[in-house]
């Protein structure tokens, strides 16, 4: 499986090769509230909110497109999830849980890995390792039809890459056998500037061990203030190279 957001979406298809791997594949297409789908390679709709209240404003007042398959929660560390999300959000994610069966949808959960600085581990060492061992896959799996490992910011090295995302799927699938798991891309994301043989290899390192991957082609805003710039040829290379 594939997940994009719309504007990823539309970025990557018009390559026609990339358009045929992806009808091969399953697709999953991410749109903010009141957004109409590309409906490009059959993809599946998946609205996306940083916060339950929102997600249950949404949903109650009927703003989904027709045709929504999912609800994806995207709980981190900044201003779009409340404080309380933060501090508990396998809670709030069962609470996203009940909001998307009540209405027959999926729930995806994409735990950010700044998550785990707002309950610093004394231990200390990297995020990644702390998110870990404060058990947050494992506890948002239970409540989760998919989660999204949100593993984009390792993907420079690849055995930090394919360490993590081994080590949170299994957690992932020790507490609900039955979640099917993502794991992140970033075509752009902080820092050095990334190349599309890192996703690659990104890929082949961990493809036996998830589901899918979210590519993602972050543009420079409020949700990704230092985020380079977009690149979408890096996306359709990684593509190319794995579908």
């Amino acid at each position: 499986a594939w997940m994009l957001t719309r504007a990823a979406l539309a970025q990557v298809a018009p390559e026609p090769a990339v358009l045929a791997g992806l009808r091969r594949s399953r697709v999953l297409e991410i749109l903010q509230t009141g957004q109409k789908p590309l409906a490009m390679a059959g993809a599946q709709s998946v609205v996306t909110f940083s916060s339950v209240t929102e997600m249950d404003q949404a949903v109650s007042g009927g703003q989904l497109p027709a045709g929504t398959r999912a609800l994806l929660y995207d709980p981190e560390a900044w201003a779009f999830t409340p404080r309380a999300e933060q501090l508990n959000p396998a809670e709030a994610a069962r609470r996203a849980e009940d909001i998307a069966h009540a209405h027959g949808l999926a729930l995806i959960v994409a735990p950010a890995l700044n998550l785990a600085a707002v309950r610093p581990d004394p231990a200390g060492g990297p995020r990644w390792r702390q998110f870990l061992r404060l058990g947050l896959a494992g506890a948002i799996a239970k409540v989760s039809d998919v989660i999204d490992l949100q593993a984009q910011s390792l993907e420079r090295s690849t055995s930090t890459y394919a360490t993590f995302v081994r080590d949170a799927a299994a957690q992932a699938r020790a507490a609900n056998p039955r979640v099917a798991i993502l794991a992140g891309l970033s075509t752009n994301p902080p820092g050095a500037e990334v190349t599309s043989q890192q996703l690659t290899a990104a890929v082949h390192a961990t493809r036996g061990i998830v589901d899918g991957y979210w590519l993602n082609i972050p543009g420079r805003g409020s949700r990704c203030p230092t985020c380079n710039p977009p690149r979408p040829d890096v996306g359709r290379a990684a593509l190319l190279a794995v579908l």
